[in-house]
This record gives structure tokens, sequence and C-alpha cells, in this order.
């Protein structure tokens, strides 16, 4: 799909400069599908810091603790 924007010379330069592409296209593209990617990191950490998300971790609590046991048996 072939989109219109309008940008002005000097965010044109930033742009082309931010993503190093020489070309006008490409470099929205670029800039474009970064924007997106960092859009989809944040939602997917946002979800683990609330809580939907999360790792099972049932056994490692227990597993501590006997790593800490046996640790006590073999250093008096």
């Amino acid at each position: 799909m072939k989109v219109t924007v309008e940008l002005s010379d000097k965010e044109m330069g930033e742009i082309l400069a931010f993503t190093g592409e020489r070309k006008k296209g490409p470099a929205i593209r670029r800039l474009m599908e970064e924007a997106l990617q960092q859009r989809r990191r944040a939602e997917v950490a946002q979800r683990f810091l609330s809580g939907e998300w999360g790792v099972g971790l049932d056994s490692f609590e227990s597993d501590q603790e006997r790593d800490r046991q046996q640790a006590q048996t073999i250093d008096p």
C-alpha cells in the first residue's frame, strides 16, 4: 500500500540520519517498522509487569531450599 506523507526537509534529514538509509522510502519504512516493533515489545512487557502473563516456576522455592540444605550438610 502506498501512503503519502508530508514532512519538512529537516524531518526527512533526521529520519535518513536516524535510520542510516540513503533513500526516503526505505528510511520511512524502516522507521515505521521499528516504531511498531517497539510498541509491540512495550505491550508484551506491560502484560508481564501487570501479571497478566507470567512464567511458572512452581518448584523454584522448594528447589532453592533443598539446595541450601544440601550446602549446609556439605559445609558444616
